[in-house]
């Protein structure tokens, strides 16, 4: 009869949406896990799978390698532990500070994973990746800085996400005290202030990758 499904086609979907509902509970086992693993030290695809309570075949299936497993991560990190933050501050009164306090915040959380920046090979890659997805919340914010004048007016959204992976490269490797991480990360925010700064030289064509420098930092 029109407008009347099968029963058959009716069982299917209802597995379909099983199969979708099974994946996603998977899925954020998976990461759950491997924040667990990670904050561990050493860690293994192997190990993950056996903490979320999955088959490694399943791990597999939504996370392909190393890589896939620290991209979720760092997404989960910033977007439950970071993402608030940076939505307060948009009301604080310092926003350079507030930018710094971010940053600090960040390198703390990275730090506590602590497996994370050596799990993959390419973590500089994966991170700048990640952090460019933030660079729109952090607009506003870097706009009324500049406004204010407490942030260089030469620099842009973009530039946050790489900047902040320059912190990460040097200040968020495993041992590293948190005293340390707060001196430098004082130090390299005084880049931001605008009192006596000297021009950004441009970026030419083909030159404006981080990853690369990095990655090649990485590899030595």
């Amino acid at each position: 009869m029109a407008g009347q499904e099968e029963p058959g086609m009716t069982s299917a979907r209802g597995r379909d949406a099983r199969r979708r509902v099974d994946a996603r509970s998977s899925v954020e086992r998976i990461i759950a896990a491997g924040r667990i693993v990670l904050g561990e030290g050493e860690a293994s695809l192997e190990r993950i799978a056996a903490e979320a309570g999955v088959g490694i075949a399943t791990l597999y299936r939504h996370f392909p390698n190393r890589e896939a497993v620290v991209r979720a991560v760092l997404e989960d990190i910033l977007e439950t532990d970071l993402q608030p933050l940076i939505e307060r501050a948009a009301e604080a009164d310092d926003t350079r500070q507030a930018l710094q306090e971010i940053a600090t915040r960040l390198l703390d959380l990275i730090a506590e994973e602590r497996g994370l920046v050596t799990f993959a090979g390419n973590f500089a890659d994966v991170a700048v990746d990640v952090l460019q997805r933030f660079s729109a919340s952090l607009h506003p914010l870097l706009l009324r800085g500049q406004q204010a004048g407490e942030i260089r007016a030469d620099l842009t959204a973009e530039d946050i996400p790489r900047f902040l992976v320059m912190a990460v490269a040097g200040l968020a490797l495993p041992g590293t005290a948190p005293s340390l991480r707060a001196r430098f990360i004082a130090l390299l925010f005084d880049a931001l202030n605008p009192a006596n700064a000297t021009a950004l030289p441009p970026l030419s064509p083909g030159e404006d990758d981080l990853r690369t420098a990095l990655g090649s930092v990485t590899r030595a």
